[in-house]
């Protein structure tokens, strides 16, 4: 039984090593990361981030909004409302995950850009 115990907490702690595999990402990274590319959120939910400044986010019907960075944050703005959210971000290969100042997590897949 103790030997079953002790494999089972070995399995535990390989799975947050795993989990540990985010890094966090600077403002730069970020830029070169989402600039002119899509990500499809778990939902399944997309998004593509246009180097001019504008996203477009797709749940089933398309909204547009603005995207920036600063400092080493994401952040968003969708209109009507002026109000700026930023997040922190960490990627995981192609894999990101965005934070909100609450500690909400949202992640995303990013899709290959033709030629990758």
């Amino acid at each position: 039984m103790r030997r079953v115990a002790m494999v089972l907490v070995a399995a535990f702690i390989g799975q947050g090593v795993a989990a540990d595999a985010w890094r966090a990402m600077s403002g730069q990274q970020i830029l070169e990361e989402l600039t002119d590319r899509e990500l499809v959120y778990d939902g399944g939910a997309w998004q593509r981030f246009n180097a001019s400044g504008r996203t477009l986010y797709n749940a089933g019907t398309d909204s547009w909004g603005y995207w920036s960075v600063r400092g080493d944050q994401y952040c968003s703005q969708w209109p009507p409302d002026a109000f700026w959210a930023c997040y922190d971000m960490a990627m995981d290969g192609e894999r990101f995950r965005f934070v909100d100042a609450f500690g909400n997590v949202s992640a995303g897949t990013r899709k290959p850009v033709k030629g990758e």
